[in-house]
């Protein structure tokens, strides 16, 4: 089982690819969440597959998420219980099976103090409980994650240390998934569909798709290549009206705010604030790796064009800077903002107006006249169950055969059950930074020990920054980065705050440039 992708895989994917095989069941166009999970499911079903994506791995708006892994609760004030019943459902696999070591428990913080009126207090109540319920119908242990509860005001303090202590009484604390990067669970799946045979390659951009075949141009190698297959599914999320242009999306942009963690105490808990005069919308500051806090979100109607990357609109830091201020004693100033990101969410037009906070988030799969299958929609959250329903679907639309779904359980590289891990115990991973076994669970010592034989000082900090020298060679050895910017700006999230970036990027180009010329001789 080889899960490593690398430039040298990659061209030998790209040389099978030019031998014009016939035997390819499946491809998919897009490497974002759902591009890679469909790839996965449908590898591990026993279909030839290959996956294309014109950028890189989780280029787009799969690495501009919140990084949480949501148990569905604000879909229950829409109605939407199907919705918010399959996210529950789809959480739990995440932190029992398919990903413990990249998911974890984050309490969420809501004060009981002057920012919020008794409506709102009642209502978030109400709103946990249901969570509550949700969970458990799901069948997610209480271990995984905890039931809600209240928090003094000294432990909610110690969870938000600079929220608004005005009349402050104490919290109710709900409890979600945080993914530790959304990005790294995009590479953690396309390596484990890797690893389950599929041809999984960036760069390569579709330039003409039909229900049979594609054509593409490599851009490394400078190839372009025509590759048939028995169904093609397009899964470029926001995109897919460039595949299929009778596909009407409309953009929602989520804008999010990157602080410093010691500006705001270094909090632990999720702070979450109602917007004024709302009971189901909320901003939220959210504790993250490197120091951060993550504090977000929009959501705002976004037509025309759709860019390679968002620009962070003035208006949306002042919007989520006045409204999270609502829950914060110690106000945040614009110089505080040491970074902005913004994603565009791939929502359905359906044609009836309204705010697009208003639209749902329901997924669909869509058949043009030519035969090319494309899905629509959806939530991060939901990508496991996306592409299981697309490939039942392909499979009964195009009368192909494979075996039934695995991904229930299927554990990705770094579970403690992967089988990738499985000569590795607590022991093992005892010497290695924290950090690093948060990014990369059971498979921390493998990045050590690939790093060990190619680079000098594979434990030091790059930059003085909480990333090692041995994570930035691993992205290039084993995770598909093909340049300094691959590394940056998906693989570590290094590249969201410039200073960051200005002071990383000579150390990481050095290592990438000595790693490619490490992995073209050795490998090739």
């Amino acid at each position: 089982m080889n899960t490593a992708l690398n430039a040298v895989r990659r061209e030998a994917d790209l040389d099978y690819l030019a031998s014009d095989p016939d035997d390819i069941d499946l491809i998919v166009i897009g490497g974002g969440i759902t591009g890679v999970g469909i790839a996965l499911d449908a590898t591990s079903r026993g279909l030839n597959t290959v996956l294309l994506e014109r950028r890189d791995f989780g280029f787009g708006t799969s690495r501009w998420s919140s990084k949480l892994a949501h148990g569905g609760l604000r879909y229950l004030t829409k109605l939407e219980v199907g919705i918010a019943m399959h996210s529950a459902k789809e959480r739990g696999l995440l932190m029992e099976h398919n990903a413990p070591h990249l998911i974890r428990a984050l309490p969420q913080v809501a004060l009981l103090a002057s920012d919020t009126n008794l409506v709102q207090k009642v209502a978030m109540r109400l709103g946990f409980i249901a969570g509550d319920m949700l969970r458990i119908a799901a069948g997610t242990s209480s271990k995984i994650l905890p039931r809600s509860r209240y928090a003094n005001k000294q432990e909610t303090l110690q969870m938000c240390p600079t929220a608004l202590q005005d009349d402050l009484r104490g919290s109710w604390v709900n409890y979600d998934g945080q993914m530790v990067d959304d990005a790294r669970i995009v590479a953690a799946v396309a390596r484990t569909a890797a690893g389950e045979g599929a041809r999984i390659l960036n760069y390569t951009e579709v330039t003409h798709a039909e229900g049979t075949a594609v054509e593409f141009h490599d851009a490394i190698g400078g190839r372009d290549l025509r590759v048939r297959a028995k169904a093609v599914i397009n899964a470029t999320g926001v995109w897919a009206g460039t595949v299929d242009e009778d596909i009407r999306v409309r953009p929602s942009r989520g804008t999010h705010l990157v602080v410093d963690a010691a500006t705001l105490g270094n909090p632990t808990g999720a702070l979450t604030v109602p917007l004024p005069g709302s009971i189901s919308r909320y901003v939220f500051l959210v504790p993250q790796q490197y120091g951060r806090v993550f504090i977000g979100l929009t959501d705002e109607d976004t037509p025309g064009p759709i860019p390679d990357v968002p620009d962070t609109p003035e208006e949306d830091i002042d919007f989520i800077l006045e409204a999270i201020n609502h829950g914060l004693g110690t106000k945040l100033q614009r110089s505080d903002v040491i970074g902005a990101f913004t994603g565009l969410r791939p929502l359905i037009d359906t044609g009836e107006g309204g705010s697009t906070a208003d639209l749902s988030r329901r997924h669909s799969t869509i058949e043009a006249s030519n035969g090319l299958i494309s899905i629509v929609g959806g939530k991060y959250t939901e990508f496991r169950l996306m592409a299981e329903e697309a490939i039942d679907e392909v499979l009964k639309r195009k009368g192909m055969r494979a075996g039934s779904c695995r991904t229930t359980n299927l554990p990705y590289v770094g579970a403690p059950t992967h089988p990738g891990s499985l000569r590795v115990n607590g022991a093992d991973l005892a010497g290695l930074p924290e950090t690093m076994v948060q990014r990369y669970g059971y498979e921390s010592p493998k990045v050590v020990a690939a790093a060990q034989a190619a680079i000098e000082r594979p434990l030091d900090k790059v930059a003085g920054l909480d990333i090692t020298r041995a994570e930035v060679a691993f992205a290039i050895s084993h995770e598909g980065a093909l340049n300094a910017d691959d590394v940056l700006d998906r693989r570590t999230r290094i590249g969201l705050v410039q200073r960051d970036r200005d002071a990383a990027e000579q150390e990481v180009t050095e290592i990438v440039e000595q790693m490619l010329e490490y992995i073209k001789e050795n490998q090739s």
